[in-house]
């Protein structure tokens, strides 16, 4: 429904009225379920938005990649080359260890963070059907060191898992850091959640580190009605004189959110990339990066190190399951960039620096 017409069935007649104003605002945000605040750059009162950027495909885009593109085929199982790992306590160091897909163990100036993490079997509304994972985790359960913080970065279903998540809270209470609106997704299944939101450009102090939610390029949704109602963001963990870049999914929109990065924080000793679920091009480009974006990204955003996910666990998308970290390969070698500066990792591997 337009404005005039909401203020004509009101009787407001002007649509300059400050008080129609102040009603279709209002009107407006009781369509969002999970967020209610003013209107912003990336917020229009319902939903989020990229500045300047690419929204993800309609429905017809949805069906004519469903239906006419081909999919390659995974295995039932894709073995990870390292054994599942068993984590220290704590780390002074930058210590990361792959759990699967987007999530990993970050431990760093004796904090454990958990970014994006997912146990289930499935990442799907159900637990009978939808993507399936295709190798065992990384790190068991049980083997986790407790859990200071965990990082939410959207609320797709490969990234907040809310079984996951209740378990956590049960058993160590950790400090949850997300954007907007994600926080009433967890507490409708875990009420006792303690959880921090912030917008781009908010920093959250937790544990000694400094936490800040920056942007990234994608959109969320747990349904068919709630499409960009919650906010997406990237993450940088200053801990200890070191800068952690980490970003759970991201389209690489020319590169200006790494640009931006590197302007505002100078660099980073490790960045977080994304390097997997790209193909079709013509429908994965506004949301996901491929490798040789990753690596742009890498070099615009002055990272040290990087480390590849998203990749080999969940077929999302078209591309085989070994074909990101191959193309990761080949754009390194393209940039003469050493191959042990930009790692994709496997569930078990562990980086340290």
């Amino acid at each position: 429904m337009q404005r005039r017409t909401f203020l004509k069935r009101l009787g407001l007649g002007t649509v300059g009225s400050a008080l129609g104003a102040l009603g279709y605002a209002r009107y407006k945000q009781s369509f969002n379920g999970y967020y209610t605040g003013p209107v912003s750059d990336h917020y229009d009162g319902v939903r989020f938005f990229n500045p300047n950027g690419v929204e993800p495909g309609n429905l017809l885009d949805l069906l004519k990649w469903q239906f006419n593109t081909p999919r390659a085929k995974w295995p039932e199982t894709f073995d990870s080359p390292y054994p599942q790992a068993k984590p220290p306590a704590q780390s002074d160091a930058i210590r990361v260890t792959m759990i699967g897909h987007a999530s990993m163990l970050i431990q760093v100036a004796g904090v454990n963070i958990l970014c994006d993490p997912v146990y289930s079997e499935r990442v799907s509304p159900v637990g009978w059907a939808g993507p399936k994972r295709h190798n065992p985790v990384g790190i068991q359960f049980d083997d986790l060191p407790n859990i200071d913080l965990i990082l939410i970065s959207h609320n797709h279903y490969d990234h907040l898992d809310n079984l996951t998540l209740e378990k956590l809270v049960a058993r160590d209470n950790p400090k949850i850091i997300t954007p907007l609106g994600n926080d009433t997704i967890i507490h409708r299944r875990t009420p006792s959640a303690d959880i921090a939101v912030g917008d781009w450009g908010d920093m959250i102090a937790h544990a000694g580190l400094k936490i800040h939610i920056e942007p990234c390029h994608h959109w969320s949704a747990r349904g068919r009605n709630d499409r960009r109602m919650a906010l997406w963001a990237a993450f940088v963990i200053e801990a200890g004189g070191q800068r952690i870049y980490h970003i759970g999914d991201t389209g690489f929109h020319s590169g200006i959110n790494y640009g931006a990065a590197a302007e505002k924080f100078g660099g980073f000793d490790l960045a977080i990339l994304p390097v997997g679920a790209y193909e079709p091009r013509w429908f994965m480009k506004g949301q996901h990066q491929n490798p040789a974006e990753a690596v742009q990204g890498m070099i615009l955003c002055n990272a040290e190190y990087a480390i590849g996910h998203h990749w080999g666990t969940f077929q999302l998308t078209n591309e085989a399951v070994d074909a990101p970290p191959k193309a990761l390969g080949e754009a390194l070698a393209r940039d003469t960039i050493p191959a042990d500066r930009f790692v994709a990792m496997a569930p078990g591997q562990v980086w340290i620096r």
